[in-house]
Parts: structure tokens; sequence; C-alpha cells
């Protein structure tokens, strides 16, 4: 960063920034294509100056800081020179729109910023630092405007930037004068000299800076300069002469004003703590997903824990590593209370072993222990805690762990708190939930873990290092469980943890534990069926050209299609013309060549394959496949699955049909059996907008399409033709979805404006729909955030920026997010009932998977009839919704099979 760092005093230290200046080099020193959100706001600028400023506050340590932004170009320079920076290029609208979000950093970061009218960064930055030298401050100036050397003295130094932001060199008097061979006092003289493009003020012909800065050594000063201009000989003497009134202006505009009126003198800008929810979560907006970043702001923020961890190595107080024997007593001590858990494990199948566990207490006593270490009555006292609902505990990621101590017998019972489940309902729109992260911004704690061979997290028996770190972990989860319980209850979540997130949580660790039958050689085949038809869409791309090329490749996939060939050129990129799906899909309806078409074919066909291979790979030696349900990633509410994706299948195709072949019953069950709600999506849309005309659409008992279709295009339901309810269909999801009507004109193939009609048609008939989609987007802009009927929120700042296209996803993830998000809810609360049913009623029969808005279970022999029952009252009974919950059921020997 900046280098040689000036000595530290006990006086105050203040650090001024020029805001337009250093977030403009950021812009330019950093790529826009890789910085950028999901709704296509570039943030180079935000990020690099952000980077910037935390490594400016860690360097230099201020004591106090404030940030001058410019106002416009209207200022008393333009005034007294019209043509001040008039040549200057017109600012980039990517550029203007990241001002507006350094602001809102710099608030969340409680730092004071000033923009005052008719005047500059510059003097504000000149009038707080000439105030603050004054009164025994060191000052520090972070800009790139050069103007600002003339502030330099031995109070006041400037960091000037000469590589992008990331590297300053420190401008004392001494490197002032080493480098212009002027004290800073002269610089302002010198400037008029040599003139600024930049800033459109012109300079001498033929005098550089060396020449500016002898004249300056020769006669003192300018006014001497211009006084005895006579005296200057040569063709630059002359040229001095002609230029004395504009090198006369140009000494009065490069002067600093240093008597700006301000609301605040230095000694008000004292640096304070951070409002951490409010930075956090703009950081999660923006998509800055650099730990290291996260890292260095937060670790100097001033209201961080002025207590820093433990080194690696010593012992938390009262930490112990208990030895065989030892648990028992310790539990019996400290285990009525709440305990944060932390463990180290391996969670997959076949390998579910915990290596450590550390358990810590509020009051300050932590043990840590090897399970392989534990004598029989250590054994049983732990047991018996894990499984004791009146013996809080606080975890962070407890499906995880519910999951890998089932592996050891141990049932987990009393979880009080999931600190990565609060996050998450706290801040749906995160990126990350790691403990490390968070600990860093809700507590100001540090936590550093040993790393050993390879990388991996090393935590062995009896190294007092490792258990430390471990211990501090399980404090730190308890630490976060009683911070994020007063804010779950400020965002109205704590009713949702507790009776839907965790009771979730617990049930998904039992569905990844039993996993789903597989049938290996069935899936095989289908491999290979999939690279057959690979194989041929290359063959038969290949004679469609005349010759081979890589159709993997988009470069010579582009030399193929719009050079060799021809073919009408699609939406230009920075690698070139698109050849994505939408655009092989455009290429074959504007063209007869058959290449879009296998390509397409051949994208498909791969894509598949890598499906199969995927699940074939995952089958565990039990063979079953145990995909990994996420509960934090959808900010919906959606529940996800990795490791296979089993979302990736797809739902209405033969070849989807064909792989839910592969999903078979398991040894000792009788079949599988799906259900899931019918058109759950729009009778939340009926029920949250109360429109009458659609609730009795779904209280008719007939075709919801249809009879829409028959309403809005005035005819009688038995002439609805199937293009009628096709468009309706689509656009009933889509209204649901924030579908645009350019949008659904591309889905369904019409122009804008017939889209356009068709649903203000819609618009006319439910009126109540259309009310509530204005009324969802406008309620949200004006708190912030939407809101499921369970009370999930999903917080949308997008909806007030000035930049159109963030605006315009916002509004559409506004209607989106309450629809979606309760319709997540409900299956969640559907899961919970059937799986409590089952229990309740004594049925060996279990929940297996949960993918969009289907549950499949696996039934045991002579349930069939008592489970299905079961699932469709518990079901249908999740929620009371003015449309009435609909529930199809099927069962079979195979997922497909069990389709309805």
């Amino acid at each position: 960063m900046a280098e040689n760092a000036s000595q530290k005093t006990t006086a105050p230290h203040l650090m001024l920034l020029d805001g337009h200046s250093m977030a403009y080099r950021a812009f330019f020193a950093l790529p826009a294509e890789n910085f950028s959100t999901a709704t296509g706001q570039t943030t180079n600028a935000v990020y690099g100056f952000t980077s910037m400023l935390a490594n400016t506050l860690r360097d230099e340590a201020p004591t106090h800081v404030a940030v001058a932004f410019d106002v416009s170009r209207r200022t008393w320079r333009s005034e007294r020179y019209a043509e001040y920076k008039a040549t200057r290029s017109k600012t980039p609208d990517e550029f203007r729109d990241q001002v507006e979000l350094i602001g809102q950093l710099l608030d969340a970061m409680s730092v004071p910023r000033f923009a005052v009218d008719g005047f500059e960064a510059d003097d504000v930055i000149a009038t707080l630092a000439t105030q603050a030298a004054g009164e025994g401050f060191r000052v520090s100036i972070v800009t790139g405007d050069r103007d600002a050397f003339q502030l330099v003295s031995d109070q006041v130094t400037v960091l000037y930037p000469t590589k992008g932001v990331s590297e300053l060199t420190r401008f004392t008097p001494e490197k002032v004068q080493e480098k212009y061979g002027l004290p800073p006092a002269r610089y302002p003289d010198f400037a008029a000299l040599r003139g600024d493009p930049s800033d459109n003020l012109p300079g001498i012909p033929g005098v550089g800076e060396k020449t500016a800065a002898k004249w300056l050594t020769q006669f003192g000063s300018l006014d001497e300069l211009l006084e005895r201009a006579d005296e200057v000989k040569g063709k630059a003497g002359q040229n001095l002469r002609e230029h004395l009134e504009s090198v006369r202006l140009n000494r009065v505009l490069t002067e600093m004003v240093r008597d700006v009126e301000l609301s605040s003198r230095p000694a008000d800008l004292v640096r304070a703590p951070y409002d951490r929810e409010a930075l956090n979560g703009l950081m999660e907006t923006l998509e800055f997903r650099n730990p290291s970043l996260r890292e260095r702001l937060f670790g100097v923020d001033p209201g961080a824990e002025e207590e820093s961890p433990a080194p690696a190595g010593e012992l938390l107080v009262d930490g112990r590593v208990l030895a065989g024997g030892e648990l028992a007593p310790w539990l019996a001590e400290h285990g009525a209370g709440p305990l944060g858990v932390a463990t180290v494990d391996d969670w997959k199948l076949g390998a579910g072993i915990v290596h450590a566990v550390a358990l810590a207490t509020a009051g300050g006593p932590a043990a840590w222990f090897d399970p392989a270490g534990l004598d029989e009555e250590d054994e049983r006292a732990f047991a018996a805690w894990t499984a004791d609902a009146g013996r809080p505990k606080v975890l962070h990621g407890a499906k995880v762990v519910q999951r890998v101590f089932a592996e050891h017998g141990w049932s987990v019972a009393g979880i009080a708190m999931d600190t990565a489940l609060a996050a998450y309902l706290v801040q749906p729109g995160r990126r990350s939930f790691a403990l490390e992260g968070l600990s860093l911004e809700f507590l100001g704690r540090e936590l550093v873990r040993p790393e050993g061979a390879g990388g991996q997290l090393a935590f062995g028996a009896d190294d007092a290092a490792e258990a430390d770190v471990l211990m501090r972990e399980a404090r730190t989860i308890l630490d976060l469980g009683e911070a994020f319980t007063g804010r779950l209850e400020t965002v109205g979540a704590g009713a949702l943890l507790r009776e839907t997130e965790l009771p979730t949580s617990g049930l998904l660790a039992r569905m990844e534990r039993a996993g789903i039958a597989a049938d290996r050689g069935w899936l095989e085949r289908m491999e290979q069926q999939f690279a057959a038809a690979v194989r041929q869409a290359v063959t038969e791309a290949h004679a469609s050209v005349g010759r081979e090329f890589n159709l993997g490749s988009p470069k010579q996939l582009q030399e193929v299609l719009f050079g060799e060939l021809g073919l009408p050129k699609t939406k230009r990129t920075k690698t070139g013309y698109t050849t994505d799906a939408d655009a092989l899909a455009w290429l074959a309806a504007q063209t007869e060549h058959e290449l879009p078409v296998i390509m397409l074919r051949h994208r498909e066909q791969s894509k598949l394959r890598t499906t199969v291979e995927g699940l074939i790979k995952a089958i565990a030696p039990d063979g079953r496949i145990h995909t990994t349900f996420q509960q934090t990633v959808a900010a919906t509410g959606r529940l996800s699955s990795t490791d296979p994706n089993l979302q990736n299948i797809p739902v209405r195709t033969d070849e989807g049909r064909a792989i839910r072949r592969g999903f078979v019953v398991g040894e000792g069950y009788e079949s599988l059996l799906t259900a899931d709600y019918s058109q759950i999506e729009l009778r939340v849309m009926a029920h949250l907008s109360e429109d009458s005309g659609l609730i009795e659409a779904f209280t008719t008992g007939e075709d919801l399409h249809t009879t829409v279709a028959s309403q809005v295009f005035g005819v009688g339901a038995d002439q609805v033709d199937p293009e009628m309810r096709r468009k309706i269909k689509a656009m009933s999801y889509g209204l649901a979805y924030g579908l645009s009507a350019f949008g659904l004109s591309q889905q369904l193939s019409i122009s804008p404006e017939e889209a356009r009609k068709l649903m203000d048609t819609f618009f006319e008939r439910f009126g109540g729909v259309r009310d509530y989609l204005h009324r969802v987007v406008e309620e949200a802009r004006e708190t912030g955030y939407t809101q499921t009927l369970l009370g999930r929120r999903r917080y949308l700042p997008d909806l007030t920026s000035s930049n159109r296209q963030r605006r315009e996803m916002a509004e559409r993830m506004a209607l989106n997010a309450p629809i979606q998000g309760t319709a997540a809810d409900i299956v969640k609360i559907a899961m919970l009932r059937v799986d409590t049913a089952l229990a309740e009623e004594k049925l060996t029969s279990r929940l297996l998977l949960q993918v969009h808005d289907e549950i499949v279970l696996e039934v045991a022999p002579g349930e069939r009839q008592q489970v299905e029952e079961l699932v469709r009252r518990e079901m249908a009974g999740a929620v009371r919704l003015r449309a009435p919950l609909d529930v199809s059921v099927g069962s079979g020997a195979d997922w497909e099979a069990a389709a309805h």
C-alpha cells in the first residue's frame, strides 16, 4: 500500500479522501467485465474504492476520517473560467451509478462525507486539512490530484496512487522537493506554468516541468517571474510573455480554497463503529464474495471487540482437552445451560466420522475431545446430553452435525439456534454463510484456522493449538447465536426459524442419510445411449459443414456459423457473436440450415449424458444415491440439491422420464410414492391478490387454464382451443414469476404488442391480480423487502436504484418472491407434517427426496393406502388458502412409474 508509513504519534490523525478521484481511478484500474452483479450492476469502482479504503484504514490507522466528493462541474472555477474541465469526456453511466453506492458504503461505515455546491472536493479537503493541522492533527490526504501537493507540510502528507488504487506513494515535503525541485508551497506556481490538460488549463508552448521548476528556482516565486518576464531569454521567454494572462488565471484556479464553510470541524470526524447489518447487506447486494476484502474491511471496524482472539497454541481461559473419563463430569458441571458446539468431521455417507468435538459455555469454560477416546461412561453421558431437548445447543450448520452425529448413534434434540440458518433468514441474499465471515462481520472476531497437508484443516488429537481453535469456534457459535436472536425477532423471523427451518434441517439430515436406491445397470445403459447420441450429432455437424471442427469451441463455432456459412449475426459479445441456446434457436427459426438444430441436439444430449454420469458416480456402496439438500442457497426459501443435483433431471421430457426410471424402490420396501401440489404458485397468487374471479376459477373444479381462457377470450369453455389454453397457461405462470410483456412475447413467439394486449385483457378480467402486482412492488419499494405468508423476507435495495436495468430486475423479483417464497414455505410445512404423521402412526415408510415442489417417499409393505391418505391429508392441510391446495399422488416401483 502506501510506502514508508510515517512514525505513529499520540497526536490525533485525520485521513481525508478525494472520493471522486479515487473511485474514478478504481473504475479504470479494474476491468468492468469482471465486476458486475446478477442484476447487471457494474461494481468495479465500488470494489476498488472499498479495497483501497480498507487498506489505508489498516495501514494509516487514523483516529478521524472523512471523504469529499465533487457535486458537479459547476464551481467557482468554471464561473471564473468557462473552459475549465470543458474538454473532459462525459462521465460514464456505469461510473455515475457507482458513486451513489460508494456513498451508501461510507454511510454504513459511519464515515462522514462532504459535498459542497460551488466547490470541488479539493477545496473541502484543503479546508479540513488546514483546520486540522492548526489544531495539532497529523493529516493524510488520499487523492489522485497532484494539486494537493500544495498542502503538504510537516503535519500533512499526501498519499498519491501510482498504480491503480493498490499502490500509494507517500509525499512529504522532502518527497515533493525531490520530485519537483520545489517546496510544496511553490507547487501552485509550478502548476500555473505547467498547465493541466485534464483540467483544460493551457500550458506555455515549449515549457515543461523542468523549465518551470528552473524558472521558479531562479526567480524565487511566480509573481517575481512574471514581473521580470522580460529577462527570460529565447523562444521560451517569448512564449511566457505571450501567455502571461493565462498563467495568472491558472495560478488562481490551482490554488485550493482553505476556508469553505463546512458543517463539521476535524474533531467531529472521529471514527465511529460500523452499521454492520447495513454494510453487510450492501456487500451482499454488490456480491462482494472475496473473504479477504471482508476481513480487511471488518477488521478495521472501530466497533469491533477490542480483545483479539487468543493466538493459536494458547487455550481459552478454562479450556480443557479432555481425556477418557473426563467428558461425563464436565457435562454434569456445565451441560445444563446453552453450549456452543463445533465439530471437525467428514459428513459424506461412508465416511461420516466425527474427528473432534468442542463445547463452549457463555461463561468461558470450554472443552475439546476426540470421540475415539471416550470411555463407556463418557459415551453414555454425551449421548444423553445430545438427545436431551431440555439442554440447549447452538450449532452452525445443524443439518450436517445431526447427520454425522447419527453415524455415531447420537440423536440431537434441543437445538436452540443454527447460526447459519439464522444468518440466512436475516440476510437471505448472502452468498456465503461461512463461520469465519459471520464472526468477523457480526462479532468483530477473526478466526484463524491452521492448515495441514494439502491445505486441509489439520485437527488432530492432543494438539493444543488445534483444540484451541475449535473451542474458540464453539464459543464464537454460541456468541453468534446470541447476536442473531435479537436480529431474528427484529425482522420477524424467529418463529420461522424455530417452527420451520430448524425442524426442516433435521428432516433433511435423515433424508440425506436414507438416500434413494439406484438401478446402476439402467443408468449405465442410459449413459451409453446419450453418448451415442452425442457422437451421432458430432458426425452430422461435421457432415453439414463439410469438415471437422470442435463443437465445444465457441470460437470455432462462430467461424463456421458466421464466417463459412454466412448465417445471420446474433448478439455481439466481447468474444464475438453469441452462440448460446437462444441464439441457436433463433438461427434455426431464421434459416433453413441444419447446423443450429444439430448443435441444439448435441448440447442437450451432452448435458443429459453429464447428468447421468454424475448420478452413476454418486451411487454409494449401499447402492443408494445420497444427495445433499441446500437450505441457504435460494433467497426465496426454496430447497436445492447438490452432489448430485437432482433438479438437473428434466421433468417433462422423454429423456428426463427415462432417467427417473433409474431411481427405484429399495430393499425391504414395497414402492415409491410421489406427491406434489397442483398449480401451487397460481393458488398462492389467487390467495394473495384476493381476486374473486381467479379464486372462483380454482374452486369450480374445472381445468384452471381452460376456465381462465374462456373468461379472457370471451368464449365458452368448450370453445377454448389448445392454443388459447397454452397462451393463458404461459401468461398465468409468467405473472407469478414477474414476466414482462416482452418476455411473454418471446415465450409464445408472438409480437410484444400482442402479448401486451393479452395481458391487458387478462387484467381487465382479473383486476385483483393487477392491483396486487402493483401493490407488492410499491410496498417493497417503501419497506425495502417483500414478505411471504410466514414472514420470510427478501430484501431488494435495487428497487430504488437509478439504474433502470437493476430497478426493473428488482421489480420482477418483488413480484416473484412472495409467491415463490410462500410456495416454498408451504412445501416445507407439508414435509414436516407428513414426517410427523408417519411417526405418530408408527409407520415404517419414510421421506426420501424433495425436488422442485415434489416429495418422494419410500413405502413399506402393506402401508401404501395408509401413507397415501396421510400424505393427501397433511399436505392439503399445510396452510389454509382462499384457493384450496390440491394434492396429486402416485406410486410405483420407480420414480417415473410413481408419477401422477
